[in-house]
């Protein structure tokens, strides 16, 4: 800029003389501030409380434009967002080209975009209906997934879940009650849940209650029992239906818990009933002789023979 040295303020006493800013000036003395061309006649800009010919103005103050580069001069309006400036004819979305002024907009890095390609382009979607977020919309987030409040919903029931519990499996959400109805372990014999405790058996869960013994329907859980064609017996049930019986005390041989017993010529007996029918000794590990039905040790034969 030049410098500039007081003007002498002396008399105006006739001729030519220019008003401006509230004051009265020679002609020769109301010019440009920065290349002291007279401005009297011509347009000019005040700035700072000094005038500027519209040419060094424009090249001193004004703005280029984002878009074409070019100056946006005193005779166009100037927008700006976010230190950025256009022609008003400028100011367009970067993908569709509608101009934006006075419409709502978004910017994104050193672009700027109308409303609707905005949203398409950047705004977050819903991973219920995979529709955008509108402003205002209340929105249900999981991790790093988000949704409508209405479309966060059970995905078997389909019912919004709002502020009940939920369990989330793989990528689904489910209602607490389709989750088990869907998951929960359930009971062979009656299909119900089985909430806590229960029995294994043969690889499937019973409640304690449900296991029950096959004849009697005695509960099983933490007894002794057998099976017989995949089904459960309690030992007594077992001994009365299927066990071999003691040809001395007619009660069933169960074999369960390790019980010992004799077989002869298809009768059998307890380790405790096999016993000389004469002199009552045990036979076990020892020859007998047999009498007709009854079975007796080789000195009772003797006598009996004698």
């Amino acid at each position: 800029m030049p410098s500039h040295t007081p003007v002498l303020q002396k008399l105006i006493f006739s001729g030519e003389y220019t008003k401006a800013m509230n004051k009265d000036w020679h002609g020769q003395h109301f010019c440009c501030w920065q290349c002291d061309e007279s401005l009297t006649g011509q347009r000019y800009v005040l700035r700072d409380e000094h005038p500027y010919c519209v040419s060094c103005y424009e090249s001193v103050f004004a703005n280029a434009c984002e878009k074409c580069s070019k100056v946006i001069g005193i005779d166009s309006k100037d927008l700006s967002y976010k230190d950025k400036h256009w022609h008003e004819a400028c100011f367009l979305c970067t993908t569709c080209g509608e101009s934006l002024v006075d419409k709502q907009f978004g910017s994104k890095g050193d672009r700027i975009y109308c409303g609707n390609c905005y949203d398409q382009q950047f705004a977050s979607r819903c991973d219920g209906c995979h529709e955008i977020f509108r402003a205002g919309t209340k929105k249900m987030e999981y991790k790093t997934r988000q949704w409508h409040e209405k479309c966060f919903c059970c995905c078997v029931c389909k019912v919004p879940i709002g502020t009940q519990s939920f369990i989330p499996r793989e990528q689904e959400i489910y209602c607490a009650k389709c989750y088990e109805e869907k998951f929960a372990t359930r009971c062979i014999k009656c299909n119900k849940v089985i909430t806590s405790g229960g029995v294994t058996y043969k690889n499937e869960p019973w409640h304690r209650e449900c296991f029950t013994c096959t004849n009697c329907q005695r509960s099983l859980a933490g007894e002794r029992f057998t099976s017989r064609d995949d089904k459960p017996y309690c030992a007594e049930c077992f001994g009365e239906l299927f066990a071999k019986r003691c040809t001395a005390c007619r009660k069933p041989i169960t074999g369960i818990g390790g019980t010992k017993f004799i077989s002869f010529e298809e009768r059998h007996w307890h380790n405790d009933c096999f016993f000389c029918a004469s002199c009552k000794t045990s036979l076990v590990g020892r020859g007998f002789i047999t009498d007709q039905d009854d079975i007796i040790c080789p000195d009772c034969a003797k006598t009996k023979l004698m």
